[in-house]
């Protein structure tokens, strides 16, 4: 038997986190292991410790400085422990109103019970202090230079647990105290073998440096108790159990905070009962960073979960999957409904979307939903704060967290923040018309390394920063190495690697998210997908199959593909029940109104279409407007001839790479990927026949060129595009801008 009697914060809460989940678990699976939190908090504040399911739960805790013991379970006071220190104490308003004369003393107002809290400061008499103290058979613990706290006389961490200890039959012998402060003191004094754990207060190491029953660790935190552990041989031996062995697994690499609006996985009730399941997102995006953590790499995965309005104060910490992520946490910052609502699917939507896409005239600013937006971004800044190790690696994702670089570089100076866009990024005269442009751009220049899909978006991005400040071009990259250059519309020759920005290096990058390959090689063998394949190839035999796959929304330009699609038909009666468009249009996320009007144009187009050319045995467009499971869209991607891809503006476009990723599994692929100019992927896929999709003859011209093209012609081109995205796959994407982060990390930092 081995008990545990730790102080919390900076002890056992403190510490690099991959070495706390190693402690906490190592208890979790040690029956014969007992914990006691031994805190000078209040009860009442180590009852969210007691229902966090990363946390063992103790067997007892000792709070209030020793005043206060209970059972971990119950919550009962341990009788006649807490009785015999409720008879010695006077009483908090006696107390309070005993010092109430006293220069420079000030009540803490935290929850405290049988001692009273105060801070303290130079002007302070403690003589005085200890003279009333004294009187009223009480005594004075100084800490931190700053803390005060009044005790019943013989009340201390340590008494309080040595009486436990003979309450429970332990043997002396089985006990291992920790603490980092001198406020532990006392828990040195009973004669149990001790640590004071790494980047301890330096009064404790001085106080407890000649007693031979007390270690000094190097490690701070959990890592000291670890040490410690390790070190008496008494306790080896639980460290060392198979069992706990073989669970414990480290990289060795930095910590990782990954900082998302979502967390890695969704939920779903079945039953009245909510459970996980893996996120139905089919690009591969989650699973390829959380693959960052399958060897055990210490990591915390930021992001918020929508929970009832009185739970939002809440923080919640889980394993996302322990076999698998040992050492990675799910952090969830929760927040009600309506919060992320406004935050997301309101303001995020309304003020930046259409400017990141350069629609400004759909563009609108709130000034109090950006009052909003700013202190969810606080939030997650905090939460990451809390989390991040010394030096950790942070990534943060998306437009509607630029914010958090700014909040937490002054929280964590320490830390290396890495940021990526998934969309689009505007020139700079479009990016300026946001109100709080300044703020953002001040956000982000507090990165080490800021990413973006291509390099045109860099070069926007490098435009904006200098029509806010001086700029220093540090470095700059031919972008012919895996980018088009003059032959499209987002085309550049050369990007900028490296700025100087006042006293700051920031490293840019353009790095294309890339797909799941092997995925898309696992969904295509299925037998149901071949069967289906089979069946859609059987129903639509005799006619080249169009596809367009988008999401609803007004920079993808629905609309005009399907007026350019009509006038195609109008214009072309020889291709009358020859060629067939399969529309499928995925709802945007509930409440978003800004989409309303556009889904009843597109209806009423489509219909229009459709009343004027469809017969018996022909429906020249199969419009689907619902969301469809990805291994279903697999097979329409299986049968498509053409995929037309045509957003007025996008980030990227991961459909256009899914769609030659399934035609790479055929043998003699024939697909033609047909894509506008302004998606991001234009310039990664030189294969791809380019549109304008604001010119509608074009739009016209490029399908037909489709329609007629050789079949030799088409099965080159789709081998190329394939090998291509075989290469930039989502695994290099990801590995690609973590190895950029870990560059800047190590880069020698501007005087």
């Amino acid at each position: 038997m081995m008990l545990l009697a730790t102080d919390l914060d900076g002890t056992f809460l403190g510490g690099k986190r991959v070495d706390r989940l190693q402690l906490y678990r190592l208890i979790r699976q040690n029956e014969n292991i007992k914990l006691v939190f031994v805190t000078g908090r209040g009860v009442e504040t180590v009852l969210p410790l007691l229902n966090d399911p990363i946390i063992p739960r103790p067997s007892y805790v000792i709070s209030d400085v020793g005043a206060t013991v209970v059972d971990g379970h119950t919550l009962e006071p341990v009788e006649p422990i807490q009785a015999g220190i409720e008879d010695k104490w006077p009483g908090i308003f006696t107390i309070k109103q005993a010092f109430s004369n006293i220069e420079g003393l000030r009540f803490q107002e935290v929850p405290q019970q049988r001692r009273c809290s105060f801070y303290y400061d130079d002007s302070t008499d403690l003589d005085a202090v200890n003279a009333i103290a004294s009187a009223m058979n009480c005594y004075v613990l100084l800490s931190a230079g700053k803390y005060l706290d009044i005790l019943p006389n013989g009340t201390s961490k340590g008494s309080t647990l040595r009486q436990l200890v003979e309450h429970i039959g332990i043997a002396d012998n089985a006990v291992l105290v920790a603490g980092d402060t001198l406020n532990d003191l006392s828990l040195y004094q009973t004669g149990y073998k001790g640590v004071v754990v790494g980047q301890a207060e330096e009064a404790l190491y001085e106080a407890t440096s000649g007693n031979p029953t007390v270690y000094a660790a190097e490690a701070p935190g959990a890592g000291g108790i670890i040490e410690a552990i390790q070190h008496y041989t008494d306790f080896r031996k639980f460290y060392l159990t198979a069992g706990a062995k073989k669970k414990i697994k480290q990289s060795g690499e930095t910590q990782l905070l990954m900082v998302y609006h979502r967390l890695p996985f969704d939920k779903e009730v079945v039953d009245g009962v909510e459970r996980r399941v893996p996120p139905k997102s089919p690009n591969g995006i989650i699973p390829s960073l959380l693959g960052f953590f399958e060897k055990g790499r210490s990591g915390v995965w930021i992001g918020e979960d929508v929970v009832e309005k009185h739970e939002t104060g809440l923080a919640r910490n889980e394993y996302i999957n322990e076999d698998r992520y040992p050492n990675l946490i799910a952090s969830a910052i929760p927040l009600s409904k309506k919060d992320i609502d406004l935050f997301y699917r309101i303001f995020s939507k309304e003020a930046f979307w259409p400017t990141i896409f350069s629609f400004v005239d759909k563009a609108t600013f709130n000034h109090s939903h950006w009052a909003h937006y700013v202190k969810i971004n606080k939030l997650f800044a905090d939460r990451i704060a809390e989390e991040a190790d010394q030096d950790a690696l942070v990534w943060i994702h998306e437009y509607n967290l630029w914010m958090v670089p700014g909040f937490l570089r002054q929280l964590r100076p320490d830390v290396k923040i890495g940021f990526f866009h998934h969309t689009a990024f505007p020139p700079a005269d479009v990016f300026n018309i946001i109100p709080w442009r300044r703020e953002i751009i001040g956000s982000l220049l507090q990165c080490d390394f800021v990413s973006f899909h291509i390099p045109r978006y860099v070069e926007n991005f490098v435009d904006v920063l200098r029509s806010h400040a001086p700029v220093k071009v540090i470095e700059r990259v031919n972008a012919a190495k895996q980018f088009l250059t003059y032959s499209c519309a987002l085309g550049i020759d050369q990007m900028t690697k490296k700025v100087e920005v006042g006293n700051r290096l920031i490293r840019l990058g353009a790095q294309p998210v890339g797909i799941n390959v092997d995925n898309i090689k696992r969904i295509y063998a299925l037998k149901k997908t071949k069967q289906r394949i089979a069946t859609l190839e059987k129903r639509t035999s005799g006619k080249q199959i169009v596809l367009s796959v988008e999401r609803l929304d007004y920079v993808k330009g629905p609309l005009e593909k399907i007026q350019a699609f009509g006038e195609l038909l109008h214009e072309h009666p020889e291709l009358h029940g020859k060629i067939e468009l399969i529309n499928i249009c995925t709802p945007p996320s509930q409440g978003m109104k800004v989409y309303d009007k556009i889904r009843q144009e597109l209806d009423r187009a489509v219909g229009q279409i459709n009343g004027r050319y469809s017969n018996l045995e022909w429906t020249p467009i199969r419009y689907f407007y619902r969301s469809v499971p990805f291994e279903e869209v697999v097979t329409y991607y299986a049968i498509a001839d053409i995929a037309w891809i045509t957003p007025l503006r996008d980030g990227l476009n991961l459909v256009a790479k899914e769609y030659v990723a399934v035609q790479g599994q055929k043998e003699d692929a024939d697909g033609v990927l047909v894509l506008s100019e302004f998606a991001g992927a234009s310039v990664e896929l030189p294969y791809a026949v380019l549109t304008n999709p604001y010119d509608a003859k074009n739009l016209k011209d490029s399908l037909l060129h489709a329609i007629h093209m050789e079949k030799s012609e088409r099965v080159l081109r789709m081998r190329r595009l394939y090998e291509i995205i075989s290469y930039y796959d989502i695994e290099r994407w990801g590995k690609e801008f973590i190895q950029e982060l870990e560059y800047a990390a190590h880069s020698e930092p501007l005087r």
